[in-house]
C-alpha cells in the first residue's frame, strides 16, 4: 500500500509543479498581451492624425494631395 500512497503523492507534487509553470506561462502571456494593446493603440492614434490640406496654390486645397 506505501507504494500507492507514493505514486498518488508523486503524480500531485507533477500536477502541482505543471500548474505552477501553466500560470508563469499564462502571466508572460497575458503581459505580452497587454504590451501589444498598447503599442497596437499608439499606432492607431498616430495614424488617424490626418495632415492638413493646403492654404495656398491650386494643388492640395481640396482634397490632400501628399500622399
Amino acid at each position: 500500500m506505501d507504494s500507492a500512497v507514493n505514486s498518488v503523492v508523486g503524480s500531485s507534487l507533477m500536477l502541482e509543479q505543471a500548474q505552477s509553470a501553466q500560470q508563469a506561462q499564462m502571466q508572460v502571456f497575458k503581459e505580452a498581451l497587454e504590451s501589444q494593446k498598447d503599442q497596437v493603440s499608439a499606432l492607431m492614434e498616430s495614424a488617424g492624425a490626418e495632415p492638413d490640406l493646403a492654404d495656398e496654390g491650386h494643388l492640395g486645397t481640396l482634397i490632400n494631395a501628399y500622399a
